[in-house]
């Protein structure tokens, strides 16, 4: 493991930092003790410019190098989950009902440790612009940082994000070019029928019969709809209907996720559950009536700035550390917004066997801080040298 010399004396730095922003966890936009922490750390950096509330707690920092040159950006997202922590850690969090179960805290961490690097050997041309990103955990904080311009603002050229990966071997990159992670979409389907007495079906139109066979036949979608060889998955994960035992209620609600690579796809998609679902409550009497709600596109890699970065982390993880055609999962990330806006590469870094990313247990490893923060700097250094 080639990890920077510098960077490897930074861990302890890295793991006060992330252990005290495990103890502050905060939700969506609302993040203003994590933004002033990270604040904070930038000004002791000595990084040459700092923005603020972008995003409302959203920060982005400017390093500039040696001469001219392009500006990349490097993004980190910061706020945490509506989870109660049951680590038992001594840093645990002191939010109740909040917690850092997805390892934002130490992604913020790698980025700190990399911008002191940085800021300390300017050893790049052009500049490097640190993302630091709230509202990652479904509220689209990545593309709010890209509407409120700071792709443009900042002239941003290409941009690189990295994940932890529980369960992956420790230290170990994860990548490959093209669709990295899915498009995340969430459907609602109203049937609504006739209410009425449970001992006299025949004066009612049965909306929960309706609800039921809706949600069986949506799966054809994916077994008689879609090519085999595609990825698809539609699951149904609520349904609500009825009050007591001898009433058959008046509606019924489902509700599931879609998770799609292609666009043509998830059109067709939407296209045959407003089918399915119009068709085959009409056959049970009832009307029906789909609202489609598109979240998180998918997360696609350039091609070559994948393989650039599947190098890079070469150089820091060796060879046999790095996985450049991972396969991808059906697990969505608001990064595809900056992705969208610019070429790069997202990363996935193992961190070793311990709960996933979600669990009341999970922790992310403070000694994968130093490789990231590592490849991070290598990144800058090796795309844009000075002369």
């Amino acid at each position: 493991m080639a990890i920077i010399n510098r960077i490897g004396d930074l861990g302890p730095d890295m793991t006060a930092w992330r252990q005290h922003l495990h103890t502050i966890p905060e939700l969506s936009f609302d993040c203003p003790k994590t933004s002033a922490f990270i604040k904070e750390r930038l000004a002791e950096i000595g990084v040459d410019e700092v923005h603020g509330d972008i995003a409302q707690t959203g920060v982005v920092a400017i390093i500039n190098g040696q001469g001219d040159g392009p500006t990349m950006g490097l993004r980190a997202d910061f706020d945490a989950l509506p989870i109660t922590e049951e680590t038992g850690v001594a840093y645990a969090s002191t939010h109740p009902g909040q917690m850092h179960a997805c390892g934002h805290d130490g992604h913020t961490a790698m980025l700190l440790g990399a911008a002191k690097y940085l800021t300390e050997t300017r050893n790049f041309s052009g500049r490097v612009a640190l993302i630091f990103q709230p509202a990652e955990e479904g509220g689209g904080g990545g593309e709010v940082m890209v509407q409120e311009g700071i792709m443009d603002t900042f002239n941003i050229k290409d941009v690189y994000a990295i994940h932890n990966a529980p369960g992956k071997d420790f230290g170990k990159f994860h990548t490959r070019a093209g669709p990295i992670m899915a498009a995340a979409d969430t459907f609602h389907i109203t049937i609504t029928g006739k209410g009425g007495h449970a001992a006299r079906p025949h004066d009612t139109v049965d909306p929960v019969v309706a609800a039921c066979a809706v949600v069986t036949a949506l799966q054809t979608i994916v077994s008689r709809n879609h090519k085999p060889l595609d990825q698809l998955v539609i699951s149904t994960t609520q349904i609500h209907t009825g009050t007591t035992d001898n009433v058959i209620p008046e509606t019924a609600y489902i509700n599931g996720t879609v998770r799609t690579f292609d666009k043509e796809v998830q059109a067709m998609v939407v296209r045959r559950m407003e089918e399915i679902a119009a068709g085959t409550a009409a056959a049970y009497g009832c009307a029906a009536q789909l609202d489609f709600e598109f979240g998180y596109p998918p997360t696609v890699n350039d091609a070559s700035k994948a393989a650039f970065a599947a190098k890079v982390a070469a150089d820091v993880a060796g060879d046999a550390g790095v996985d450049s055609d991972v396969e991808p999962v059906m697990g969505a990330e608001d990064f595809s917004y900056m992705l969208e806006a610019r070429p790069g590469a997202y990363l996935m870094l193992g961190q070793g066997e311990g709960a996933g990313v979600h669990h009341p247990k999970y922790n992310f490893n403070d000694e994968i801080a130093p490789i990231g923060a590592s490849f991070f700097a290598r990144l800058v250094e090796t795309a844009q040298p000075v002369g």
